[in-house]
């Protein structure tokens, strides 16, 4: 087992904190992306629907 290295110079952390803060930002956005690119497609999807429904006449309005 690797021994553990706590530096007494506490500036060491500055390059690992802002490596890790880049990473949580870019996940961050990352994730808001695939969000709003889900509720785009969900959207064209139920219009899509709506439209097979009325050339089916099978449309019927739901509770939801």
């Amino acid at each position: 087992m690797m021994p553990l290295y706590f530096p007494e110079d506490k500036t060491e952390y500055i390059p690992a904190a802002i490596s890790c803060i880049l990473f949580i930002t870019g996940a961050f956005f990352t994730w808001r992306i695939f969000v709003k690119a889900s509720k785009r497609e969900m959207k064209k999807f139920d219009e899509m629907e709506k439209n097979l429904h009325k050339i089916n006449g099978t449309y019927q309005k739901s509770d939801s």
